[in-house]
């Protein structure tokens, strides 16, 4: 492949110093040259090596891009062009005075520079809306392959700065430079790691809570009656299964049922209450936390859609705003369509619930003796895995549908197109996420009939029973699997893909790991070497920008989403994970700075953008918030043995007419809790076979229990079952009741802004309005 010289361009001699004068070359350069900083870089092939009508297209952007006054300065390496793309100073002056007169941001009338994050931000908006003669921008561009890639720099002092003192691992325990990330990246990266941080922080009491609850559990571990009653009973239950499965002694769960207590105790409704409540708490203080932030950067009246206004001006003063339109046709349409959407993906919870029933028959009739007697487990856990397989190909799908539903749309701007694909995506995650979840919560266990009566899919294969020791240990074992393989496999990845392509685009750029020479002369007979050796430093460090891992607009995205879905595992159902917090809490620390590196070292400048909040986030955080209280009153109402064992301790247990007192209340709550089948009943005998009624130890059983409050006449609900379910739902009205109370109290009771920034801001308007007056008067 021919290798081209990199010719320096008259604009670019010019720069230097090196001007032609009758022909000859002359020079009147300072001693040291200081290199002019490019807002963005365009790469495309050569012409060589791309076809004529792409190439036709990428002079006549360039062209486009000369007549709104870019400067654009050519470098040629092998089979690439480098475009460095410098912006007039009148552009910026133009964006100063516009911004000043909206009122849109207060920016101070003494600042002369303007910052590099801003100049990328009003250029990548100028090249993202320059158009050639077929109506195309810089977007389409990209995606016919007419420009390879689109990049701004890194500024190696700065990048270098915030390596040392935020983007390495040995700051973990440390606090971030938030204001300087918010220089670099701009307002809206700067304010993830604002609420990432903060989310982090106020991870400490819950996971400490949830450290306590847990141990509360621990305390209890051996000493409890209702594990005694379990390892020592010699209670025979029913087959869990047709065909092999045989009775099993209730004590070969002991182990089960020591580990569902650590879960499911008293110290568990306290928790979720908590929980429910510290996630109001949590948006409230995050406002007072962002509202100072916002404050000192000044853009607490920064509106996005005027900001777009200013940009559109910027770019063409006779520019036209885009209107806004609303069609019930295309709603309707979208709406259908996004129904369908989680329909399918509640489909693939069926899925799961047939795979861990077939996956249970298989391996209680396979050769293996262990996974036998623990089939049950195996397949809840295998159902686990297959979820945590289904969510990382639904991830791909979700995104492509929710960006086709948005282009369906037709959204007005990027902004608007940006929130309805985060609602959608958000949507479409959270039920694949969560569908598998509620069923285990809800459903797993309460509509599997019971003996003689069961149901079965396709009339062949029985639906999962819970466990006799309780649902929620399920829902802890599928919590558990799922948050563990997401947050260690998706860091992993995470961290090693970029550094991996880093690594690799290098190995294959060896040769021009070359060092720079200094852009300066030291007489004039070197002058006309002077511009190709500052094209070497410039396509040097453009080269090794080039070779960084691409960013889009929807990078940021990605991260957000993480980390709600976390928020969502955390508050939701926490009431059967109380160590939910804690795993977040530990991952949220290597989290913050894993993003920092990846994002300071292993990735492209993000282009930086303006704005004063996280956006549309915040109405999912409250969403979930809501949510949280619900699913959770449900789960201790509903999922929980809580009730069930209040009702036994104060109307059936020892101590319910108050008069014992040297016998433990809750002795004797798992025969209880249990039913009985007698094999005398002729469906019963169609159900289970003779040698299924036979125990581990070879003896012969006329009856087995299950776990139901049932006759053993007829099977009919007993009248302790209708007690129990009228005050689980009286519990959840009573609970979620009692927890809105406290949310709406703590809501009113924490300000939205501190006072001092709401006096900041009061003297910072009545300052600027005395000054326009005074302007005014002159």
């Amino acid at each position: 492949m021919p290798v081209h010289k990199r010719q320096p361009s008259i604009e670019l001699l010019e720069i230097m110093g090196v001007v032609k004068e009758n022909g000859n070359e002359q020079t009147s350069l300072p001693p040291v040259h200081t290199p002019l900083s490019y807002d963005y870089v365009l790469v495309a092939k050569t012409i060589e090596n791309q076809e004529r009508g792409t190439f036709k297209k990428q002079t006549e952007y360039i062209e486009e891009l000369k007549k709104k006054n870019m400067r654009v300065t050519k470098i040629i390496d092998d089979d690439l062009v480098f475009y460095g793309i410098q912006a007039p100073k009148e552009i910026f002056e133009k964006y100063r005075y516009l911004l000043k007169v909206s009122d849109a941001c207060n920016w101070s009338s003494d600042q002369n520079i303007v910052p590099l994050s801003t100049r990328i931000r009003i250029v990548h908006f100028i090249l993202n809306h320059t158009f050639i003669h077929s109506g195309e921008c810089l977007r389409d561009l990209v995606k016919t392959k007419v420009f390879e890639a689109r990049f701004c720099l890194h500024e190696k002092k700065k990048q270098r700065e915030l390596k040392e003192s935020w983007a390495r691992w040995t700051a973990c325990l440390q606090g971030q430079p938030i204001t300087a990330v918010r220089n670099y990246f701009g307002e809206k990266v700067a304010l993830y790691y604002l609420w990432l941080g903060w989310y982090t922080f106020l991870l400490i009491p819950p996971a400490v809570i949830g450290i306590v609850v847990f141990l509360y559990g621990l305390a209890f571990f051996n000493s409890s009656p209702l594990i005694k009653e379990v390892c020592e009973t010699d209670t025979v239950m029913c087959p869990l299964c047709d065909n092999k499965c045989k009775v099993w002694q209730l004590s070969d769960t002991c182990a089960y049922a020591k580990m569902s207590l650590l879960f499911d105790n008293n110290g568990t409704v306290f928790f979720a209450m908590f929980m429910a409540v510290w996630a109001t708490l949590f948006l409230a203080f995050w406002k007072r936390h962002r509202a100072s932030y916002v404050c000192e950067w000044k853009v607490s009246d920064w509106c996005e859609e005027e900001e777009e206004l200013i940009l559109e001006i910027v770019n063409n003063a006779n520019c036209k705003p885009r209107k806004h339109k609303h069609s019930y046709l295309r709603s309707t349409l979208v709406l259908i369509c996004v129904t369908v959407m989680i329909l399918v993906i509640i489909g693939l919870t069926h899925v799961l619930v047939v795979f861990r029933v077939i996956t249970a028959v298989l391996l209680a009739n396979g050769q293996w003796e262990f996974l036998s007697n623990y089939s049950t487990s195996a397949a809840m856990m295998l159902g686990a895995v297959l979820h945590y397989i289904i969510i990382t190909v639904m991830t791909r799908v979700n995104r492509i549908v929710a960006m086709k539903l948005c282009e369906l749309e037709e959204t007005r701007s990027f902004a608007a197109t940006e929130k309805s694909f985060t609602v959608k995506m958000f949507t479409f995650q959270f039920f694949t996420y969560f569908s598998s979840l509620f069923y285990v919560a809800f459903f797993l266990g309460r509509i599997n009939g019971h003996p003689g009566g069961y149901v079965r899919i396709a009339g062949i294969w029985r639906l999962e029973e819970c466990h006799p020791s309780g649902c929620l240990t399920d829902l802890f074992i599928q919590m558990a699997i799922i948050m563990v393989l997401k947050q260690t496999i998706s860091n992993v990845f995470e961290f090693t893909g970029p550094w991996f392509c880093r690594w690799f685009k290098r190995r294959q750029t060896q040769r021009l790991q070359r060092k720079c020479a200094h852009c300066y002369l030291k007489d004039e007979s070197e002058a006309k070497y002077g511009a190709e050796l500052c094209d070497n430093c410039k396509l040097r460090d453009w080269l090794s920008n080039y070779r960084l891992n691409d960013v889009d607009s929807f990078s940021l995205f990605n991260e957000f989403l993480e980390m709600v879905i976390q928020f969502s595992f955390t508050t939701i159902f926490v009431a059967a994970f109380p160590l939910a917090p804690v795993l977040a809490l530990i991952n949220n620390i290597i989290e913050i700075r894993l993003d920092a590196i990846k994002m300071v070292t292993l990735e492209r400048r993000m282009v930086p953008k303006k704005t004063n909040d996280i956006g549309v986030w915040i109405d999912v955080l409250e969403a979930i918030g809501v949510l949280a209280v619900i699913a959770n009153g449900l789960v201790i109402g509903v999922s929980s043995d809580f009730i069930p064992r209040l009702v036994y301790q104060y109307r059936y247990g020892p101590c319910a007419n108050g008069t014992v007192t040297d016998i433990d209340c809750m002795a004797g709550y798992i025969n209880n809790t249990l039913s009985f089948a007698r094999m005398d009943d002729t469906n019963l005998k169609n159900e289970f076979s003779i040698d299924q009624m036979k125990t581990p130890s070879g003896l012969n059983v006329s009856f087995c229990s299950y776990r139901d409050y049932r006759s053993s006449e007829d099977y009919s609900l007993t009248p302790q079952f209708w007690l129990i379910l009228a005050v689980r739902f009286a519990f959840v009205i009573l609970f979620e009741h009692v927890v809105v109370f406290c949310k709406f109290v703590a809501a009113w009771f924490v300000p939205s802004a501190p006072m001092q920034v709401k006096n900041d801001r009061l003297f910072d308007k009545l300052h600027r309005l005395k000054e326009e007056l005074r302007s005014f008067d002159v």
